[in-house]
C-alpha cells in the first residue's frame, strides 16, 4: 500500500454497491473535446470515445437507459453566469456552434435522452434528478468529459441528489493525466465508485436483466 493509500485507509476506504435499476449518463462527449483546434481538446478523449461506444452499445442491448448531457449557451452566454466569465473556453458552446455537437460515433438514439446544461454538473439547474426519479433509477454510471470538472460535479451532485454514483475511469478523459488520475482517486475516496469498462460492462448487462 502507497503512502497515499495509507493516509487515506480507514477514514476514506469505504464503497458502494449497485442498487436495482440503473442508467448511464455520458457527460458533455462532444466534439469541443476532441478537435485538436479547440480550446478544451483532450488528448484522451480519442480512446474514451471508444469506451463510451461500447457502453452505449451494450446498456442499449440491456435495456438499460441513457442519457446524453451537452452544453449550450445563448448569444453572450448571460445564461452561464460566473462560470462562463471564469472559463472562456465556454465560448466553444455558445448556440450554434459545431464545437456543441455529438460526434457521429456516438449520437442520442431514439430512446435517449439529451439533458442540456449550463454549468458544471449535470443535475445542477436541469431535471436530470426528477427524470431519473421519475423512472425508478437509483444508480448511475457516469462517463464523458472532463474528469475533473464535468464529470466530477455531476457524480459529486448524483451522489447527494440520492443516487449510487459509479464512474468509469477509461470512458473519461482529461487534459492532461494528472489531473484525471487524482479527481479520480478522490471520487473513489469520498464521493463513488470508480471502476473500469470491463466491470462497467458486467454491471450493465446485470442490472439490465
Amino acid at each position: 500500500m502507497s503512502d497515499l493509500q495509507t493516509s487515506y485507509a480507514g477514514a476514506f476506504d469505504g464503497h458502494l454497491r449497485p442498487g436495482k435499476k440503473a442508467a448511464l449518463v455520458i457527460v458533455d462527449v462532444v466534439a469541443a473535446y476532441l478537435d485538436p483546434a479547440s480550446d478544451l481538446y483532450c488528448e484522451a478523449a480519442g480512446s474514451a470515445l471508444s469506451v463510451n461506444e461500447r457502453l452505449l452499445a451494450a446498456a442499449h442491448d440491456a435495456g438499460v437507459p441513457v442519457i446524453f448531457t451537452n452544453v449550450e449557451y445563448q448569444n453572450g452566454g448571460t445564461d452561464g453566469g460566473q462560470f462562463y466569465r471564469k472559463v472562456p473556453a465556454l465560448r466553444a458552446f455558445l448556440k450554434g456552434s459545431p464545437l456543441g455537437a455529438f460526434p457521429a460515433t456516438l449520437r442520442p438514439g431514439e430512446s435517449d435522452l439529451v439533458v442540456t446544461k449550463q454549468y458544471a454538473s449535470a443535475f445542477f439547474g436541469t431535471s436530470l434528478a426528477a427524470t431519473l426519479n421519475g423512472m425508478g433509477i437509483d444508480t448511475v454510471f457516469v462517463t464523458g468529459f472532463s474528469t475533473s470538472g464535468c464529470v466530477r460535479a455531476s457524480a459529486l451532485d448524483a451522489l447527494q441528489h440520492g443516487f449510487i454514483p459509479f464512474v468509469v475511469s477509461d470512458a473519461c478523459a482529461d487534459r492532461r493525466p494528472e489531473p484525471h488520475e487524482a479527481n479520480l482517486f478522490d471520487l473513489q475516496a469520498k464521493y463513488a465508485e470508480v471502476i473500469d469498462e470491463g466491470k462497467a460492462l458486467a454491471l450493465i448487462r446485470q442490472l439490465g436483466a
